[in-house]
Order: C-alpha cells, then sequence, then structure tokens
C-alpha cells in the first residue's frame, strides 16, 4: 500500500528512535543504581511485599513471577545494554522483526520495572515513556519507509501531552490566568536546576511572557501538528523551543528531551526537505503484509483506548497523569494545575548522643539534588531522575505523601542501611548509626543579587518547626 509509508521522515524516525533508546538507557541505568534503596529486598518500599498483595493482572510485571537484588539487577541492566545497542543502531543492522523484537524487550523490561516501583515510579514521564516506547516497536528500521499511522499516533501522544499540560493550567490555579505563575515556580519547582536562581530574577513582565508563550505552545500551537507541512514542522519546532527553556530552567527527568523526541516525529516530508537541505530519502523495500497488519491492529487498539483521554481532555475535572490500563498504553498527561507559593523542604539531621539537651549537636544529612545547604548551587540532574529527592519534595508539601515509606526511611538512617544511605550524597555517621534522628520543616527563598554576592548563598532557609522529632531506634516510629 502506497499510503502506508512515507520515506520522507526517514531522518526524524532516526532521530527520534535514537534519542529514545538514549532515554530508555537512562532510566534503566537509574532503576539500576537506585531500586536497592528504594524497592528492593532491604529497601523503603520492597517488591516482595507489593506483589504479595497485588495480583499480576493490576501491576503485569516479570517480578510478579519472581524476585530478588540479583534478578532485578540483572533485569535493569539488561535494558541499559539494549537500550544502549539500539541507540547505536543496532535495530538498524537486524531484519524488520527482529528490530521490533528489541524495541519490545525494552517495553516489557521497562513496563515490569514501573509497575512493581510504586509510588517512586508513579510520574508522567514513565507512563509517556511507555507510551513512546510502544509506538516505537510498530516504527520500523531501515529495512521499511516509516509508517504514515505510526506518525499520526506519535503526534497524537503528543498533542495530548501538550494540550492536557495547557488545560491542566488553564482550569487549575489562577495564577495561570493572571500570567503571575512564574512569579513562583521556578523557586518552588520539584527539582531547581544550577539557572533556576537566574530564571526567578527575571523580570516580573519577563515572567507574564513565559506564561503566556506557554499558553500559546500548549493550547494553540498542538492544532497546527496536524496541518499540512511545512506549518507542522514549524509547529514541532516551537515545541521544541519551549521544551529547551524548560530544560535550562529545571530538573524534570527525561519528560522535556522525550517531548522534544516525540516533535522530532511532526518534522519532515518534501517540503522541508527541499527546504532544510536534507538528503534524499534512501530507496526502502515494500513493507511485509504481516508488518502492516500488525501496524493497522496497533492503530485500532490505540484509537479505541483513546476514548478515555480524549474524555479526559473534555472533562471539566480533567485528572493529570492517569493510566486507564495496566499496560499503559494511551494515557493522559499534565503538570502543575497549581502552583506553590512558598517552597518548603524537609531536613534529615541525626545525633551520637545518648541524651537529647540543648547543647545536643545534630549533624544534617545531605541528597543528591534537593536544596539542603544553602551556599550548594543547584546541580543539574536531568534526563537522570533522584527519586527518592522528588518524594521528599512531596513530603514536605503534606505527610500524606510520605506515609507508606517515610518511617522505613527513619529506620533506614538509624541503622546505617547501606541500600538507602547510597541514595544520599552524604552520611554524617560513616562509622556507626545515629543514636537518634529528627526531621526538621524549613522555608526555603532564593537569595537576592546582594546576598548572593555577600554571603555566596543560593537560598534563605527559615525553621518551621518539627515535621519528626527526635526518635530511636527502640521508639515505635510513625508519622504524624
Amino acid at each position: 500500500m502506497e499510503w502506508f509509508t512515507d520515506p520522507n521522515f526517514w531522518l526524524t524516525r532516526m532521530l527520534f528512535q535514537r534519542g529514545l533508546a538514549v532515554l530508555y538507557c537512562v532510566a534503566f541505568i537509574g532503576s539500576a543504581l537506585q531500586f536497592r534503596g528504594l524497592i528492593g529486598q532491604r529497601g523503603l518500599l520492597p517488591v516482595p511485599c507489593f506483589t504479595a498483595r497485588v495480583p499480576f493482572r493490576r501491576a503485569p510485571s516479570i517480578f510478579q513471577l519472581h524476585y530478588s537484588d540479583r534478578f532485578f539487577a540483572s533485569v535493569a541492566w539488561t535494558g541499559a545494554a539494549g537500550s544502549a545497542a539500539v541507540a547505536a543502531g543496532a535495530a538498524d543492522l537486524v531484519p524488520l522483526w527482529a528490530a521490533m523484537a528489541m524495541w519490545a524487550l525494552l517495553w516489557v523490561l521497562y513496563l515490569s520495572i514501573v509497575n512493581v516501583g510504586q509510588t517512586w515510579y508513579g510520574f508522567m514521564w514513565e507512563y509517556l515513556l511507555l507510551e513512546a516506547g510502544f509506538l516505537a516497536v510498530f516504527f520500523g528500521n531501515d529495512d521499511v519507509a516509516p509508517p504514515v499511522l505510526v506518525r499520526w499516533l506519535m503526534v497524537w501522544l503528543l498533542f495530548r501531552l501538550e494540550f492536557g499540560a495547557g488545560l491542566i493550567k488553564l482550569r487549575g490555579d489562577r495564577c495561570w490566568r493572571d500570567l503571575t505563575c512564574l512569579y513562583y515556580h521556578h523557586e518552588t519547582q520539584p527539582m531547581p536546576g544550577p539557572l533556576s536562581w537566574f530564571f526567578h530574577h527575571l523580570p516580573r513582565p519577563v515572567h507574564r511572557v513565559e506564561v503566556a508563550a506557554n499558553h500559546v505552545a500548549q493550547l494553540v500551537v498542538p492544532f497546527a501538528l496536524f496541518t499540512p507541512q511545512p506549518v507542522a514542522s514549524i509547529a514541532a519546532g516551537l515545541v521544541i523551543t519551549t521544551q529547551l527553556w524548560l530544560v535550562a530552567s529545571g530538573n524534570f527527568a527525561w519528560l522535556n528531551w522525550l517531548t522534544i523526541m516525540l516533535a522530532l516525529s511532526a518534522i519532515g516530508g518534501s517540503p522541508v526537505t527541499h527546504a532544510l537541505g536534507l538528503p534524499a530519502p534512501p530507496r526502502f523495500a515494500a513493507a511485509p503484509a504481516w508488518f502492516e497488519s500488525s501496524v493497522v491492529a496497533m492503530a485500532a487498539l490505540v484509537v479505541v483506548l483513546s476514548y478515555w483521554p480524549a474524555r479526559n481532555l473534555l472533562s471539566r475535572s480533567q485528572v493529570m497523569n492517569a493510566s486507564f490500563t495496566p499496560l499503559h498504553l494511551v494515557n493522559t498527561y499534565g503538570a502543575f494545575g497549581s502552583v506553590g507559593r512558598t517552597r518548603y523542604e524537609l531536613i534529615a539531621e541525626g545525633t551520637a548522643e545518648t541524651q537529647i539537651t540543648e547543647g545536643t549537636v545534630w549533624k544534617e544529612y545531605a541528597f543528591k539534588g534537593k536544596p539542603g545547604n544553602p551556599r550548594r548551587l543547584p546541580p543539574q540532574v536531568a534526563p537522570y531522575h533522584l527519586r527518592l529527592d522528588w518524594l521528599m519534595w512531596f513530603a514536605a508539601l503534606s505527610p500524606l505523601y510520605a506515609a507508606a515509606w517515610f518511617p522505613a526511611l527513619l529506620l533506614a538512617l538509624l541503622e546505617n542501611n547501606p541500600a538507602v544511605l547510597r541514595l544520599l550524597r552524604r552520611n554524617p555517621f560513616p562509622g556507626s548509626p545515629p543514636v537518634f534522628v529528627r526531621i526538621r520543616l524549613y522555608e526555603f527563598h532564593f537569595t537576592s543579587w546582594s546576598e548572593l554576592r555577600a554571603t555566596g548563598a543560593w537560598w534563605n532557609r527559615t525553621l518551621v518547626g518539627e515535621f519528626v522529632p527526635p526518635v530511636a531506634k527502640r521508639e515505635e516510629l510513625s508519622l504524624h
């Protein structure tokens, strides 16, 4: 079928696939390096406890059949090695069926991790990676030209991602409608980056322009993705520009980079190829009938499953970041329906003293990404994802976000649990564990230009109160 493929999108397919494979690799490596402290057998939310109460049909995963830390590590590192091979072009060196099998393996392995990852894997970029990864199975390799249906499904995914994020803002916090949200967002976002301080100090009129431009990029531009070329490519370019601005201003794991990869799928066609002087497409063989049938069947499945996300977009009670099936095939997305005006941070401290007095010396634990030491410049973390650091931000907003795992974190600190301590940047008790630990709640604000020059501090922090009072291992640990 001549309509089935479009060779003019071969270059954007290659860029999309290689980029997606790199992001898969980052995700698998992050899982391999962090799982023991989060969901391992001595982690904060162990997988065996989860699979004992949640059946396979609700959370399909190979770890429902067997779990050990060694087995999880082998799965994560296999995924990292496989995605690195695909990023290097391995999927274009094998037959079409083998390339599809390679992409399917990556999807199954990461689905298995996400479905037992519990709250640590409840982020929108997990679902987005799985949905994009599922579509990539059917995007073909150098044996065939890019299937038109798959490219349009990727555009549909990008539309839902951007338009859903725009609607949740418009329907949510009033500051999005009066264009003031970025007076606060760069300071209160979950994981500020090294440039966030500078973005925060942009003039307020610039912040208002930022918000207005975001509304255009998320509420207007997505419709242009469905228009003929070269308009669709221009719209995709605007999406990419917006995402690069977000990359510079904060740390959102691989969300922005994956959005850029999806936007690449909308760039191409003969007008764009000629205008940009891109190489002419190579000669492709005709797509096999079995491949065409599998693509059509997959597209029909996505169309059916799109009913629930589409209904959610139209609903006044729109929800953010939800999956409607355990396989996370067609999801709904959105971010920052509300924006905090004040930043709160949890600071963990311990002491080796056996009695608590006014003169007790407390030593502070340091996290890898989240703010703590006021003189430390927020680091560049993305596209890597520090899961514990992110959840600490949520816990500071409300203890309810941490009720399932915070007592286990306190116990891990009191025991010097090596798996959990590897998630931190510095443990002030390397020789023996502390006798008491406590968690204090602070209010954080970026310093001014004059304060930065005078003190070298990026943050001012003010004690709000005790989040968890001093506790010892012999005491019952609870979160109030």
